[in-house]
Protein backbone atom coordinates (compact mmCIF):
# COMPACT_ATOMS: atom_id res chain seq x y z
CA UNK A 1 0.00 0.00 0.00
CA UNK A 2 1.27 3.31 -1.40
CA UNK A 3 -1.53 5.61 -0.32
CA UNK A 4 -3.97 6.74 2.49
CA UNK A 5 -6.98 8.87 1.83
CA UNK A 6 -7.95 10.11 5.46
CA UNK A 7 -11.61 12.06 5.67
CA UNK A 8 -12.37 14.22 8.39
CA UNK A 9 -14.39 17.02 8.90
CA UNK A 10 -13.20 20.30 7.74
CA UNK A 11 -12.93 22.58 11.18
CA UNK A 12 -9.40 23.64 12.35
CA UNK A 13 -9.37 20.96 15.27
CA UNK A 14 -10.43 18.20 13.11
CA UNK A 15 -8.03 19.23 10.47
CA UNK A 16 -4.94 19.46 13.19
CA UNK A 17 -5.96 15.99 14.42
CA UNK A 18 -5.85 14.38 11.13
CA UNK A 19 -2.56 16.07 10.08
CA UNK A 20 -1.13 14.56 13.53
CA UNK A 21 -2.33 11.13 12.24
CA UNK A 22 -0.92 11.83 9.04
CA UNK A 23 2.43 12.48 10.62
CA UNK A 24 2.29 9.47 12.47
CA UNK A 25 1.37 7.20 9.61
CA UNK A 26 4.07 8.62 7.43
CA UNK A 27 6.76 8.28 10.60
CA UNK A 28 5.55 4.56 11.13
CA UNK A 29 5.17 3.39 7.17
CA UNK A 30 8.36 5.22 5.15
CA UNK A 31 7.07 6.47 1.47
CA UNK A 32 3.58 6.11 2.08
CA UNK A 33 1.43 9.25 0.72
CA UNK A 34 -1.36 10.73 2.53
CA UNK A 35 -3.89 13.04 1.15
CA UNK A 36 -6.40 14.64 3.69
CA UNK A 37 -10.08 14.65 2.29
CA UNK A 38 -12.48 17.27 4.11
CA UNK A 39 -16.21 16.43 4.50
CA UNK A 40 -19.12 19.08 5.76
CA UNK A 41 -21.17 17.35 8.50
CA UNK A 42 -24.63 17.97 9.88
CA UNK A 43 -23.38 19.17 12.83
CA UNK A 44 -21.10 21.61 10.70
CA UNK A 45 -23.85 22.98 8.83
CA UNK A 46 -26.11 23.08 11.68
CA UNK A 47 -25.43 25.45 14.46
CA UNK A 48 -28.08 27.61 14.98
CA UNK A 49 -29.95 25.03 17.12
CA UNK A 50 -28.82 22.88 20.03
CA UNK A 51 -26.85 19.62 19.60
CA UNK A 52 -29.59 17.00 20.67
CA UNK A 53 -32.52 18.92 18.79
CA UNK A 54 -30.87 17.28 15.51
CA UNK A 55 -29.62 13.85 16.55
CA UNK A 56 -26.98 14.18 19.30
CA UNK A 57 -24.35 11.87 18.82
CA UNK A 58 -23.46 11.00 15.41
CA UNK A 59 -23.88 14.51 13.59
CA UNK A 60 -20.21 15.41 13.03
CA UNK A 61 -19.09 11.54 11.98
CA UNK A 62 -22.09 10.21 9.79
CA UNK A 63 -20.68 12.16 6.67
CA UNK A 64 -16.87 11.48 7.27
CA UNK A 65 -17.94 7.96 7.65
CA UNK A 66 -20.19 7.42 4.60
CA UNK A 67 -16.87 9.03 2.41
CA UNK A 68 -14.72 5.47 3.84
CA UNK A 69 -17.76 2.80 3.60
CA UNK A 70 -18.33 4.85 -0.38
CA UNK A 71 -15.04 4.54 -1.24
CA UNK A 72 -13.85 7.88 -1.26
CA UNK A 73 -11.45 7.75 1.57
CA UNK A 74 -9.67 4.37 3.07
CA UNK A 75 -9.91 6.14 7.04
CA UNK A 76 -12.32 8.77 9.16
CA UNK A 77 -10.54 10.62 11.80
CA UNK A 78 -12.99 11.72 14.79
CA UNK A 79 -12.76 13.04 17.83
CA UNK A 80 -13.66 9.52 19.89
CA UNK A 81 -16.21 11.41 22.34
CA UNK A 82 -18.25 12.48 18.85
CA UNK A 83 -18.70 8.54 18.25
CA UNK A 84 -21.87 6.98 18.67
CA UNK A 85 -21.80 3.93 21.01
CA UNK A 86 -22.78 1.30 18.76
CA UNK A 87 -19.94 0.73 15.84
CA UNK A 88 -20.99 1.85 12.76
CA UNK A 89 -21.75 -1.25 10.25
CA UNK A 90 -19.04 -1.96 7.67
CA UNK A 91 -16.55 -0.02 10.09
CA UNK A 92 -14.18 -0.79 12.86
CA UNK A 93 -12.22 1.66 15.39
CA UNK A 94 -8.02 0.22 13.99
CA UNK A 95 -6.63 3.24 16.02
CA UNK A 96 -7.26 5.08 18.75
CA UNK A 97 -4.56 8.40 18.89
CA UNK A 98 -2.74 9.17 22.45
CA UNK A 99 -5.15 10.51 24.48
CA UNK A 100 -4.35 14.81 25.28
CA UNK A 101 -6.17 16.29 28.70
CA UNK A 102 -9.27 14.65 29.23
CA UNK A 103 -10.36 17.83 31.32
CA UNK A 104 -13.15 20.50 31.45
CA UNK A 105 -12.20 23.95 31.04
CA UNK A 106 -13.74 27.23 31.74
CA UNK A 107 -12.72 30.29 29.01
CA UNK A 108 -13.78 33.66 30.93
CA UNK A 109 -14.00 33.41 35.15
CA UNK A 110 -13.07 30.59 36.74
CA UNK A 111 -15.80 28.99 38.95
CA UNK A 112 -15.23 30.75 42.34
CA UNK A 113 -14.71 34.12 39.81
CA UNK A 114 -18.47 33.80 38.85
CA UNK A 115 -20.84 35.76 40.60
CA UNK A 116 -24.10 34.73 42.06
CA UNK A 117 -26.37 34.33 38.41
CA UNK A 118 -23.66 34.97 36.31
CA UNK A 119 -24.28 33.45 32.88
CA UNK A 120 -21.81 30.15 31.59
CA UNK A 121 -22.56 29.23 28.26
CA UNK A 122 -22.34 25.67 27.07
CA UNK A 123 -24.05 22.84 24.24
CA UNK A 124 -23.66 20.10 26.03
CA UNK A 125 -26.38 18.98 28.68
CA UNK A 126 -23.64 16.78 30.66
CA UNK A 127 -21.42 20.42 31.13
CA UNK A 128 -24.51 22.07 32.41
CA UNK A 129 -25.90 19.36 34.43
CA UNK A 130 -22.61 19.24 36.08
CA UNK A 131 -21.99 22.23 36.92
CA UNK A 132 -25.30 22.86 38.06
CA UNK A 133 -25.29 20.51 40.56
CA UNK A 134 -22.64 22.74 42.08
CA UNK A 135 -23.64 26.04 41.18
CA UNK A 136 -27.34 25.65 40.90
CA UNK A 137 -27.69 29.80 41.09
CA UNK A 138 -25.71 30.08 37.43
CA UNK A 139 -27.85 31.04 34.62
CA UNK A 140 -26.98 28.94 31.23
CA UNK A 141 -27.16 29.93 27.93
CA UNK A 142 -26.36 27.71 24.47
CA UNK A 143 -23.12 27.35 22.41
CA UNK A 144 -22.36 26.38 19.73
CA UNK A 145 -20.06 26.52 17.09
CA UNK A 146 -16.14 25.92 15.83
CA UNK A 147 -13.54 27.03 18.90
CA UNK A 148 -12.88 30.16 17.30
CA UNK A 149 -16.52 31.12 17.16
CA UNK A 150 -17.00 29.92 20.61
CA UNK A 151 -13.92 31.67 21.55
CA UNK A 152 -15.95 35.03 20.51
CA UNK A 153 -19.29 34.52 22.29
CA UNK A 154 -17.85 34.48 26.09
CA UNK A 155 -20.48 35.77 28.03
CA UNK A 156 -19.64 39.44 30.01
CA UNK A 157 -18.82 38.55 33.24
CA UNK A 158 -19.64 34.76 32.81
CA UNK A 159 -17.51 31.89 31.41
CA UNK A 160 -17.93 29.01 28.29
CA UNK A 161 -16.99 25.50 29.06
CA UNK A 162 -14.65 23.72 26.69
CA UNK A 163 -12.67 20.60 26.38
CA UNK A 164 -9.57 20.88 27.52
CA UNK A 165 -8.06 18.85 24.45
CA UNK A 166 -9.46 21.34 21.58
CA UNK A 167 -7.75 24.37 23.10
CA UNK A 168 -4.72 22.44 23.87
CA UNK A 169 -4.78 21.07 19.80
CA UNK A 170 -4.34 24.42 18.41
CA UNK A 171 -1.76 25.74 20.38
CA UNK A 172 -4.66 28.19 22.46
CA UNK A 173 -4.09 26.58 26.78
CA UNK A 174 -3.04 30.10 27.63
CA UNK A 175 -6.63 30.99 27.21
CA UNK A 176 -8.14 28.57 29.85
CA UNK A 177 -9.19 30.26 33.47
CA UNK A 178 -9.65 27.11 34.87
CA UNK A 179 -9.23 23.54 34.63
CA UNK A 180 -11.88 21.72 36.16
CA UNK A 181 -10.65 18.38 37.99
CA UNK A 182 -12.71 14.85 36.68
CA UNK A 183 -13.68 14.26 39.86
CA UNK A 184 -15.76 17.97 40.19
CA UNK A 185 -16.87 17.19 36.08
CA UNK A 186 -16.31 13.78 35.09
CA UNK A 187 -15.45 14.10 31.06
CA UNK A 188 -17.67 12.84 28.11
CA UNK A 189 -16.92 9.77 27.00
CA UNK A 190 -14.05 8.96 24.91
CA UNK A 191 -12.89 13.11 25.38
CA UNK A 192 -9.40 13.88 24.27
CA UNK A 193 -8.54 11.03 22.63
CA UNK A 194 -8.58 10.73 18.96
CA UNK A 195 -10.56 7.39 17.07
CA UNK A 196 -9.37 6.06 13.68
CA UNK A 197 -11.93 4.42 11.71
CA UNK A 198 -11.60 1.97 8.42
CA UNK A 199 -13.51 -0.46 6.62
CA UNK A 200 -14.03 -3.88 8.18
CA UNK A 201 -13.17 -5.18 5.36
CA UNK A 202 -10.01 -3.50 4.32
CA UNK A 203 -7.48 -5.80 6.63
CA UNK A 204 -4.49 -4.00 4.68
CA UNK A 205 -5.33 -0.65 6.10
CA UNK A 206 -6.59 -1.86 9.85
CA UNK A 207 -2.40 -3.42 9.38
CA UNK A 208 -0.90 0.13 9.10
CA UNK A 209 -3.26 1.71 11.56
CA UNK A 210 -2.42 -0.94 13.63
CA UNK A 211 1.17 0.28 14.04
CA UNK A 212 -0.03 3.93 15.84
CA UNK A 213 -3.01 2.43 18.14
CA UNK A 214 -2.24 3.61 21.60
CA UNK A 215 -3.14 0.43 23.70
CA UNK A 216 -3.57 2.40 27.04
CA UNK A 217 -5.80 5.04 25.07
CA UNK A 218 -7.78 2.34 23.69
CA UNK A 219 -8.25 0.29 26.79
CA UNK A 220 -9.66 3.56 28.63
CA UNK A 221 -11.64 4.89 25.92
CA UNK A 222 -13.25 1.03 25.28
CA UNK A 223 -14.28 0.55 28.97
CA UNK A 224 -16.09 4.13 28.97
CA UNK A 225 -17.76 2.90 25.24
CA UNK A 226 -19.24 0.60 27.02
CA UNK A 227 -20.36 2.34 30.05
CA UNK A 228 -22.28 4.64 27.36
CA UNK A 229 -23.63 1.70 24.89
CA UNK A 230 -25.22 -0.15 28.23
CA UNK A 231 -27.06 3.10 28.99
CA UNK A 232 -28.12 2.75 25.03
CA UNK A 233 -27.62 6.93 25.03
CA UNK A 234 -25.93 9.68 23.51
CA UNK A 235 -25.35 13.85 24.04
CA UNK A 236 -29.23 13.95 24.83
CA UNK A 237 -28.64 12.33 28.49
CA UNK A 238 -26.36 14.07 30.96
CA UNK A 239 -23.95 11.18 31.19
CA UNK A 240 -20.07 10.93 31.77
CA UNK A 241 -17.15 8.29 31.88
CA UNK A 242 -13.27 8.40 32.48
CA UNK A 243 -11.21 5.84 32.91
CA UNK A 244 -7.45 7.04 33.39
CA UNK A 245 -5.95 3.25 33.96
CA UNK A 246 -6.70 2.26 37.56
CA UNK A 247 -9.96 4.09 38.51
CA UNK A 248 -13.20 4.46 36.73
CA UNK A 249 -15.42 7.84 37.58
CA UNK A 250 -19.09 7.65 36.32
CA UNK A 251 -21.50 10.30 36.15
CA UNK A 252 -25.48 10.23 34.94
CA UNK A 253 -28.24 12.29 36.01
CA UNK A 254 -31.76 12.17 34.60
CA UNK A 255 -33.02 14.63 31.70
CA UNK A 256 -34.27 17.05 34.45
CA UNK A 257 -31.42 16.85 36.14
CA UNK A 258 -32.49 16.52 39.49
CA UNK A 259 -31.10 12.82 40.23
CA UNK A 260 -27.88 12.56 39.74
CA UNK A 261 -25.69 9.45 40.45
CA UNK A 262 -21.89 10.02 40.48
CA UNK A 263 -19.30 6.61 41.11
CA UNK A 264 -15.65 5.57 41.16
CA UNK A 265 -14.92 2.03 39.98
CA UNK A 266 -11.33 0.26 40.05
CA UNK A 267 -10.25 -1.17 37.42
CA UNK A 268 -6.69 -1.20 37.60
CA UNK A 269 -6.58 -5.03 38.72
CA UNK A 270 -8.93 -5.95 35.91
CA UNK A 271 -6.33 -7.56 33.24
CA UNK A 272 -9.26 -9.32 31.43
CA UNK A 273 -10.83 -6.87 27.82
CA UNK A 274 -13.76 -9.15 28.79
CA UNK A 275 -14.06 -8.66 32.50
CA UNK A 276 -13.29 -4.94 32.16
CA UNK A 277 -16.37 -4.59 29.51
CA UNK A 278 -18.61 -6.19 31.86
CA UNK A 279 -17.34 -4.07 34.76
CA UNK A 280 -18.49 -1.33 32.58
CA UNK A 281 -21.62 -2.20 31.97
CA UNK A 282 -22.32 -2.98 35.22
CA UNK A 283 -21.76 0.34 36.22
CA UNK A 284 -24.20 1.76 33.88
CA UNK A 285 -26.78 -0.83 34.91
CA UNK A 286 -26.28 0.83 38.49
CA UNK A 287 -26.08 3.86 37.57
CA UNK A 288 -29.34 3.79 35.38
CA UNK A 289 -31.35 2.73 38.25
CA UNK A 290 -30.31 4.77 40.71
CA UNK A 291 -31.10 7.68 38.42
CA UNK A 292 -34.43 6.33 37.49
CA UNK A 293 -35.19 5.63 41.54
Amino acid sequence: MTSVRIATRGSAQARTQATAVADLLRASHRGLNVELIFVDTTGDQRQDVPLHTIGGQGVFVKEVQAAVLAGRADIAVHSAKDLPSTPAEGLVIAAFGERRDPRDVLVGRSLADLDQGATVATGSVRRRSQLMAIRPDLHFVELRGNIPTRLEKIPVDGSIVMAAAALEILGWSDRVSEYIDVQVMVPAVGQGCVAIECREDDQQTQDILHAIDHALSRRAVEHERAFLAELGSGCSLPVGAYDDGSTMLVYLASDDAVQHHFASIATGHISSHDDLLHASRSAARTARDAVAG
